[in-house]
This record gives structure tokens, C-alpha cells and sequence, in this order.
């Protein structure tokens, strides 16, 4: 297939973004937060006028190459066929994916992309996310200088700390410039003979789009107004699945009555959460949405809801995450390492009450827009659940701070805050 015929269609005058992610958009690359952030990067990237390349691990079963139709945002899905004798998603036979990437990408942008972007005088942003790309990233630098490409900025930036032990990390930072997603995670990096730029995630701007009212009353009315939470999250230790049901628990022995709504990944830990729950005599009921509607999810909890936890195994929707956040009395994102939080600031997008933790959701005020968790005692979040409940009119003033707040945090606002300052000045 010809990846470099229908890129040099439209010839806008702007910098060049090229991103470079294991994860994606694809349902195959979608595994965490990581897939959301670049894939909201990128369409937002496009969305404001610039030409963007997303480079990930994509389906096996889609095109190679293809550009969002309206749109200057180009998909490269990579290494394809190796996908294909990995089926079960991004990370499967993820050393295999990560030879043939370093071998193979850096090469090809050198040969494909660049030459005719430098030859229109382009400017080209390349920023690399996670310890994947960080090989490549020093790669492409290195070829770059070497074709004295002056015009090619290079970025590589942390998510994360997953698989800090293996980066190259001398030869990066000779290489590129180091960014990292919140104070916290600066701090973290640190340790490891770095001092990065802090750019903050965004999310998109459809997280604020109206939420139904009949279906958030609809959903409180079928859960009889009970306590409702939610939480979603890999089932990690580092999220406090242990935390929240060690709540549950102890908001019934309040003679509350929660009603937990949870949705998980596919970790080992989600087994620990379970026996968790049968030691705690908290009882469950597992769940499937049909589709990605509001009123599907609906169906599903009252189908479930006579349970003190209902376990959502089918992906959720944004219309129906909106619904869920906004109809919370608490949205549990109270991890105990959290290198920026993203759910927690879609929730407050939402007008959901996040409860967060202690680490690096650097876009909230504990008090003002959203609950900062201190500890690891359920305790202690079961007090702050007790203290709103018991204050509806508090209760919705954070509900309105927590969208003015997030408004500051939408993709678009990112690229023009902490973005645009970084862009080459126009010649």
C-alpha cells in the first residue's frame, strides 16, 4: 500500500505534528489512559489547523494509512503484521511490536515524511509518549541532526513511570527535549536525573456537552436514590479498588445504602478485588450493556441494582460515562500514585464529585471543585461522602466549580497555553 500519496493534498502553512504512541484510537490500541490522551491530542492538534501523524499500534484489520475524513489528522497503524498473530490487543506481543518499531519507524520517517516537509519549509513537531518510544525518539534526533534537518524539534514525554528502569535516559536527554504531565510526575523524574517541562493532559470538549437530565433523573430513580458511586480504572493496587470497597462496606455498617457501580480492565488484581468483596459480605452482580446508549446503561443497573456492587464488563460509552459521573454522589478516583488523573477531571467536566487523591491531579482544588483524598483510609473517604451528602446546596456549588474549572483543561486550551509558546516563531 502507498502510505505517502494522499498526505501532500492539502499543503497548509503551519507546523508539522507528528506523535509517536503504542496506544491509539483503535479499540485495539485503546488499553488506558494513555490511548485516551493522544487520541484526543491528536484530533485536537487537527481540529485547531495543524497536519498531524498519529504513529501507533493499530488494528491489523484496518487501513495502514488513513486520514480522518474533513480532517489534516493522518492515522499510521504499525506493526500491522505482527498485530495480526497478536489479537488481543496493543500490548500483546508487545517486545516483538516495540524490535520492529525501533527498527523500522525511525527509518521510515526519515525517508517517507520528512524529506518532502523540509523541502516546503515546514516546521515539524515530534513528540514521543512512554518508555516505548523513547529508543526511537533518540533515533529519529540522531537522523534529523544528521540530515541537518534544523527544522525538526523532537519531544519526548512521560506519562508515567512504567518502565523508567529501561529508558536510555543520557541519550535522551541529549537528544530531545523531556516533557512529563503534572508537578508530580516532574518530581518523580527527578530521581532519575531529569528535570522536564510540565505540559498538562487536556480532554475534549465533548465531555462537556449537556447531560440529559431526564436521564440522570432516570438512572437515580431507578437506583432509588441510594448512595450511588462509581469508579473507573484499571484494576491496579496503585488505583485503591481495596480502598473504596473497605467504603462500601463501611457506609452500609453507617446503615447507608451504596450502591457501588464499577468498571474494570483485565489485571490479575481485579481477582484480589473480588475476594475482597465476598470477605467483606458484599454481594454483586456483573453486567453487559447492549449498546452504547444512556438508556442501556440504565436498563442494565436496574437490572442489577438490588446488588451492593454492580460490575460493568462491557466498555463504556462517553454518553453513558457522562450519565454515570454526573448521576455519582461520588466518583472514586482516589489512587494512591496517580501521575495526572484523568478521570477525575472527566468527571468534573461533567459536573461529577471527583474524589481524588494526593498526587498528581495538579487541576483540582481540594475543597473548591473536587475532595483530595490524604490517606489510604476508607475511613476517611467515607466521612467526606457523609459530609456532602449531608450538604446538597455545598454539594452543587462544587459541582459548578468542577466544570469551570475542567474548562480550563480542554485539549484545545492546552495546545494554546503550553503548546503554542514551544512552536517555531513564524519567518
Amino acid at each position: 500500500m502507498d502510505r505517502t500519496s494522499s498526505w501532500r493534498e492539502r499543503k497548509p502553512r503551519s507546523p508539522v505534528f507528528i506523535l509517536l504512541s503504542f496506544e491509539g484510537p483503535d479499540r485495539y490500541a485503546l488499553a488506558g489512559g494513555l490511548g485516551a490522551r493522544v487520541s484526543g491530542l491528536a484530533g485536537a492538534l487537527a481540529q485547531e489547523g495543524y497536519e498531524t501523524h498519529l504513529f501507533f499500534i493499530g488494528s491489523p484489520e484496518l487501513a495502514g494509512h488513513e486520514v480522518v475524513p474533513g480532517s489534516t489528522l493522518h492515522l499510521h497503524r504499525w506493526c500491522q503484521w505482527i498485530s495480526k498473530y497478536h489479537p488481543e490487543g496493543v500490548y500483546d506481543g508487545e517486545e516483538g511490536k516495540l524490535n520492529d518499531w525501533n527498527r523500522s519507524l525511525p527509518r521510515w520517517l526519515e525517508e517517507n515524511l520528512f524529506p518532502a516537509l523540509m523541502a516546503e519549509g515546514r516546521p515539524v513537531i515530534v513528540i514521543g509518549e512512554e518508555w516505548h518510544t523513547a529508543w526511537s525518539m533518540v533515533d529519529v534526533a540522531r537522523r534529523a541532526a544528521a540530515r541537518g534537518w534544523s527544522g525538526v524539534r523532537c519531544f519526548w514525554n512521560a506519562n508515567n513511570t512504567f518502565g523508567f528502569a529501561r529508558i536510555p535516559w543520557a541519550a535522551l536527554q541529549e537528544a530531545v527535549t523531556i516533557t512529563s504531565v503534572s508537578r508530580f510526575m516532574k518530581h518523580e523524574m527527578w530521581r532519575f536525573g531529569v528535570d522536564p517541562l510540565v505540559i498538562p493532559n487536556g480532554i475534549p470538549a465533548e465531555w462537556f456537552d449537556p447531560c440529559d437530565r431526564a436521564a440522570v433523573y432516570s438512572l437515580k430513580k431507578v437506583t432509588a436514590r441510594r448512595l450511588l458511586l462509581s469508579k473507573v480504572a484499571r484494576w491496579d493496587p496503585d488505583k485503591r479498588w481495596i480502598m473504596a470497597l473497605d467504603a462500601v462496606a463501611d457506609l452500609k455498617a453507617h446503615g447507608e445504602q451504596p450502591l457501588f457501580v464499577a468498571r474494570g480492565g483485565k489485571e490479575a488484581h481485579g481477582q484480589e478485588v473480588a475476594a475482597r468483596a465476598q470477605a467483606l459480605g458484599l454481594t454483586s452482580s456483573a453486567i453487559t450493556c447492549g449498546d452504547g446508549t444512556q438508556k442501556s446503561l440504565c436498563r442494565s443497573i436496574a437490572a442489577a441494582c438490588a446488588a451492593d456492587i454492580v460490575l460493568v464488563q462491557s466498555p463504556l460509552s462517553r454518553a453513558q460515562l457522562q450519565l454515570l459521573y454526573r448521576a455519582s454522589d461520588g466518583v472514586l478516583a482516589n489512587s494512591g500514585f496517580e501521575p495526572f488523573g484523568l478521570v477525575g477531571l472527566e468527571a468534573m467536566a461533567c459536573g461529577g464529585l471527583s474524589f481524588l487523591g494526593a498526587t498528581g491531579e495538579d487541576y483540582a482544588t481540594p475543597g473548591f471543585d473536587a475532595i483530595s483524598v490524604q490517606t489510604n483510609s476508607p475511613g476517611e473517604l467515607v466521612r467526606q461522602l457523609l459530609h456532602l451528602r449531608g450538604r446538597p446546596q455545598a454539594a452543587a456549588r462544587m459541582r459548578r466549580q468542577a466544570r469551570q474549572t475542567a474548562e480550563r483543561f480542554t485539549w484545545a486550551e492546552v495546545i494554546r497555553t503550553h503548546f503554542t509558546p514551544l512552536l517555531p516563531e513564524p519567518g
